[in-house]
């Protein structure tokens, strides 16, 4: 049996698993989902499911992880047997899932990064971008390739191994990420009308609050933070049996939480200063920002900065979706990692061609909606919930008080918010996630 790889320091451990949180599910879908659902009332709601669900759960994937040193299907089995397996392997497929329609998004970035540097998509006119974005994403070649170049860079980085591979990986592109952002931010604070964003991002509207509201928050948290699908399982089992996990965990959450606070503050002032609306939905990266890079001083600049920090993003993200099916295969079928990770990226990028086909190439629909949408509302909208819905059950009764064992931060140690965290995964967050997953789905 190979020696399984460790992480080089806790520094290194905290930017692989902060990249995996950091992607564009804070700076691309973070923005307009805030705009979608009411800005300043959405981001309290966010903020809050994080605090709870999100801490527990992400403390219950790393302690799994770092006790068995094994991947997702493998942690469940050790601990839970054969049939809690089938918990792993759910993540796993999520993981899948959504890998295949993230490239083709991340495509999009590294093609915008080239159009802005270009001047192709210099135009203050939205239709205009409108236009041309749907002629790109409606293609059928091009999107394609670029998804192929992005899942290429994936698949080196992610085959380099945990040291060498993503541990090494995430340490240049974590600082490089939040130094874009920083700029960014500064640069749209500056501009005459933006306050307006940043009030809109931080005043709360609760008339626009709903049920789905709280779906949309809880989607968000959990896609941005990487729970459900067996990342941070799989990261945890790359730690020391006596890693410490507290700081570490909160160093995690707090860089969610602020590339989510910097990107909301690069978009809304930008987005207000040029009065476009708010609400854009997905298409405000690709079509409303353009526009208003092009009318603003050093636009030029900005843009293809921006679209680079968007390409960023998602690759440290892509590396640790991608992680969890390498690590079961190596562990539990005994593949060589080259070998495994290019078949896994050939098949991630295979079930991708019919997602970004769906974008206009061709009419590929599911359940009413677009290949795409389908597979965005089954991975975020079911199963990241039913993941994590699993992994509070089991840690919180199956595993109960032998999870606080583990999670204390040194042999024999028992933390006083060691005991917290157990009642939330025993008794506030199942509930509360079947009641959000019910909500998502349309029963009730």
């Amino acid at each position: 049996m190979t020696t399984r790889e460790h992480w080089g320091s806790r520094l290194g451990f905290v930017m692989a698993a902060a990249g995996s949180a950091v992607g564009l599910g804070n700076i691309w879908r973070f923005p307009y989902t805030a705009g979608e659902n009411g800005g300043g009332a959405f981001l309290l709601i966010y903020l809050g499911i994080i605090a709870v669900f999100g801490v527990s759960v992400l403390l219950a994937e790393i302690v799994l992880g770092r006790v068995t040193q094994r991947n997702p299907v493998g942690a469940f089995k050790q601990l839970g047997g054969p049939v809690w397996a089938l918990a792993g392997l759910l993540g796993v497929i999520t993981g899948f899932v959504i890998l295949s329609f993230y490239i083709v998004v991340a495509g999009w970035t590294l093609a915008y990064v080239g159009f802005s540097a270009t001047g192709a998509v210099s135009s203050t006119d939205p239709a205009v971008l409108e236009s041309q974005f749907g002629a790109f994403v409606g293609g059928t070649w091009a999107p394609l390739g670029y998804a192929a170049v992005f899942m290429v860079l994936v698949a080196v980085t992610v085959a380099g191994g945990i040291g060498r591979g993503i541990e090494r990986a995430n340490k240049v592109l974590m600082p490089l990420l939040f130094l874009l952002l920083i700029a960014l931010a500064v640069r749209a604070l500056t501009l005459p009308g933006g306050g307006a964003g940043v009030a809109f991002l931080l005043q709360p509207d609760f008339s626009k609050v709903s049920g789905a509201t709280f779906s949309a928050a809880l989607a968000q948290a959990f896609f941005s933070l990487s729970l459900g699908m067996g990342t941070m399982i799989t990261y945890g089992s790359y730690l020391g049996r006596h890693d410490r996990l507290g700081v570490a965990s909160g160093a995690i959450i707090s860089l969610d939480v602020l590339a989510a606070m910097l990107a909301g503050l690069v978009i809304m002032p930008v987005v207000f200063a040029f009065g476009f609306s708010p609400s854009a939905g997905a298409g405000l990266t690709f079509i409303t920002l353009p526009a208003a890079f092009a009318a603003m001083p050093g636009g030029t600049l900005i843009a293809p900065a921006f679209f680079l920090l968007l390409a960023v993003a998602a690759l440290t993200s892509a590396l640790s979706i991608l992680e969890p099916a390498i690590s079961w295969l190596t562990d539990e079928r005994g593949w060589s990692r080259p070998r495994t990770v290019w078949a896994c990226a050939l098949l991630c990028f295979a079930l991708g061609v019919p997602s970004s086909l769906s974008m206009g190439a061709a009419d590929l629909t599911l359940f009413g909606r677009t290949f795409f949408d389908t597979m965005d509302f089954a991975a975020t909208g079911v199963m990241l919930p039913v993941g994590a819905l699993l992994t509070s059950i089991f840690v919180g009764w199956f595993w109960g008080h032998r999870a606080l064992v583990e999670l204390a931060d040194t042999p024999g140690a028992d933390p006083w918010w060691s005991r917290a965290w157990l009642l939330i995964l025993r008794f506030i967050a199942p509930p509360a996630l079947v009641l959000i997953l019910l909500q998502s789905t349309g029963v009730i």
